[in-house]
């Protein structure tokens, strides 16, 4: 029994520690996300946030391996990451209309859930490899990120209120997400066979874009 109880432990420790290491660009996308909320909110933003992604990341992992299977799905999850970091980017650089907040907590909240998910299939999987099944090991590991994800998060919007800049720079790290997964999409791989040198050629063209067509809405505006 304290054989189990010990590699229990150690399991739910090693999915804490993955899950964190491979998902620092879900810290970047819910501080991005909850800056354009009053302070009040930000919270309830983080929080519910963070607590719905890992949800849904459990939910997923019993189905990561097939799911990134599917042609064209991680290109659509490339295109939708870059639209919500064109997004994110607009509303984290104090962009208004109409005398209102660029941003609602329901659209905040929205925005983690559906970017969170999409940057994580990748993650699912690993995490999926070390809980071997046990869903009770699999819900309290990535339970028990929540408040690490939290912290991370909380800490990035505070810092992004002080230095306007890291809000491009997060934007700029969601568009490096977004060219990649569009270029490790089975299709894309299938028939362009892209390179190690053009996969990255394509993260670095994703952050770039992102920033022009940011600016390029804000400037029009």
């Amino acid at each position: 029994m304290g054989i189990l109880t010990t590699r229990f432990f150690l399991d739910v420790v090693s999915i804490v520690l993955t899950d964190i290491l491979l998902a620092g660009d879900n810290g970047v996308v819910i501080a991005l996300a909850v800056k354009s909320l009053p302070r009040e909110q930000r919270r309830i933003g983080v929080i519910a946030g963070a607590a719905g992604a890992v949800a849904l990341r459990v939910v997923l992992t019993f189905w990561a391996a097939r799911i990134l299977q599917f042609e064209f799905l991680k290109l659509a999850g490339g295109v939708l990451i870059f639209w919500i970091a064109v997004r994110l980017l607009i509303a984290g650089t104090g962009e208004q209309a109409e005398g209102r907040t660029a941003g609602t907590l329901r659209q905040a909240i929205w925005m983690i859930l559906v970017a969170d998910i999409t940057m994580s299939l990748d993650n699912i999987l690993a995490v999926a490899a070390i809980a071997r099944d046990n869903t009770a090991l699999l819900i309290a590991g990535l339970g028990l990120s929540i408040p690490f994800v939290v912290f991370t998060s909380s800490l990035l919007a505070h810092i992004m209120d002080r230095y306007p800049v890291l809000v491009w720079m997060g934007a700029a790290i969601l568009g490096r997400v977004a060219g990649g997964m569009v270029l490790t999409d089975p299709w894309v791989v299938r028939v362009l066979r892209p390179s190690e040198s053009a996969g990255i050629a394509g993260e670095v063209c994703g952050a770039i874009l992102v920033l022009l067509v940011g600016w390029a809405i804000k400037k029009r505006r």
